[in-house]
């Protein structure tokens, strides 16, 4: 499997290497926002990155849906309902992990969410994508 794939545009990094980057930072957000609230509680560092790749399948399959559905009163809330949409994605990946996921209390849980999705934002903006954009220059 190569790395760095040439194409007619240019060179880019290979698409599963791509998505276990983005899922290495999402667990470094799980993991910093684990260390910040009491609330929150991740067994061990396997089940940050289990729980990332969790995340991302529901973020890529319920979540659009459960916005939609959500839409008008995101509209009402000036988009303050969208983080009670990450805290039911996060209640259900503690649904999902059992006691190895814990989220304590409905409004740490919200907080969290919003939390949660700055530091994935400032890891994002940050580390990964200008790791990638380096590996596409090459």
């Amino acid at each position: 499997m190569k790395a760095i794939i040439s194409e007619k545009n240019g060179k880019r990094l290979n698409r599963f290497l791509d998505w276990v980057i983005y899922m290495a930072g999402y667990s470094l957000a799980l993991f910093l926002v684990d260390m910040f609230f009491d609330a929150f509680e991740v067994d061990n560092v396997a089940y940050y990155f289990i729980a990332s790749i969790i995340i991302y399948i529901l973020n890529k399959t319920i979540k659009p849906i459960v916005f939609k559905l959500t839409l008008p009163i995101t509209g009402l809330t000036f988009g303050l309902f969208y983080f009670v949409v990450d805290f039911l994605m996060l209640e259900i990946v503690d649904i999902v992990l059992l006691r190895h996921f814990d989220i304590y209390g409905i409004f740490w849980g919200i907080f969290m969410a919003f939390v949660l999705a700055i530091v994935h934002f400032i890891i994002d903006e940050i580390i990964v994508k200008p790791m990638i954009r380096s590996c596409d220059k090459k």
